[in-house]
């Protein structure tokens, strides 16, 4: 059933750029239902770490890698804290960091969790039990955050609309279910006139600021990078922009190259010598996989191997 519930995405090209091999230890900062892990540890003598906030998904995720149990740690942590947990674990060296980023299809395809408006349901979208929920979030935010919030995280060029309009329907009564929320957006933006619903950029915004899934990035890629053995390979799936723009600052940061914004006075960025880029434009899915699995469609791979000296 595991299986079934999740395909992971780009699976071959997770396994051809982070190179698995026996002996190697390797971080799965985003283990999910496990799928790429599974694969990981299928080679013999492996071992993996693997964390994430979500108890239902490492539940499954459990289930799933149950033939590798004693060559696996799963660890309910984001990945913001791996560099804890991989010291409590004793391991100060990694062969590999597999990052899969945003929301899995077991979140997408549980109505109760909030994540989708395929479903009318309570308007949730934590990835783990804490923390506020989008319901609270919309309840307390302010026009201005909101609205930045919705540019930025949605890239929803009516961010200003949508924003107004959840201001005012908040104002009548509290958000507090999918349902309500697509509506208030579809009254902003007009009802769907293509085969993407215009609340897929609001809902992508509010879960992205709800669990605060940036604001670790930058200093998590860094962690795992710094924890490669030589010719250790450091891979990243994104599936928004930002997200694949902070995997690519950060690897060429640690190439060596500058990342500064153009026009810049000086260099403030501090770039190292600590990798190799390995994909210099990100992998995409083929269309086959696309079409057979509509969430790779958006997926971005981008690779780094960590260098001798």
């Amino acid at each position: 059933m595991t299986g079934a519930l999740h395909v992971p995405v780009l699976l071959e090209a997770v396994l051809q750029n982070l190179a698995p091999h026996a002996g190697g230890v390797y971080l799965d900062a985003t283990v999910g239902l496990g799928g790429h892990a599974e694969r990981v540890l299928a080679i013999p003598g492996t071992r993996l770490v693997g964390l994430d906030v979500d108890p239902e998904a490492l539940a499954h995720a459990r289930q799933r890698l149950a033939f590798a149990a004693d060559r696996a740690a799963l660890e309910e942590a984001p990945y913001g804290q791996l560099g804890q947990v991989l010291d409590r674990l004793g391991i100060a060296h990694l062969a590999g960091a597999l990052f899969d980023l945003g929301v899995s299809s077991l979140q997408l395809d549980t109505p109760e969790r909030g994540f989708s408006f395929r479903h009318d349901a309570p308007l949730d979208m934590r990835f783990s039990s804490s923390g506020v929920t989008a319901a609270q979030w919309l309840r307390e935010v302010a026009e201005d955050e909101l609205v930045t919030t919705l540019w930025e995280l949605g890239e929803e060029p009516g961010a200003r609309r949508v924003a107004r309009a959840i201001l005012r329907a908040r104002d009548r009564e509290p958000v507090l279910t999918t349902g309500q929320l697509r509506r208030i957006v579809w009254s902003a933006l007009g009802h769907p006139r293509t085969r993407i619903d215009p609340a897929t950029r609001t809902f992508q915004a509010i879960r992205m600021a709800v669990n605060r899934e940036l604001e670790s990035l930058p200093a998590a890629l860094e962690s795992a990078a710094r924890r490669l053995i030589p010719g250790g390979r450091l891979v990243v799936i994104a599936f928004h922009s930002l997200e694949d723009r902070i995997a690519k600052h950060t690897m060429r940061r640690l190439s060596g190259r500058c990342v500064c914004p153009p026009g810049a006075f000086a260099c403030q960025c501090d770039p190292e010598q600590v990798l190799t880029v390995l994909t210099p434009r990100p992998v995409r899915a083929e269309e086959p996989e696309a079409e057979a699995n509509p969430r790779a469609r958006s997926a971005r791979l981008r690779a780094a191997e960590r260098r001798a000296t």
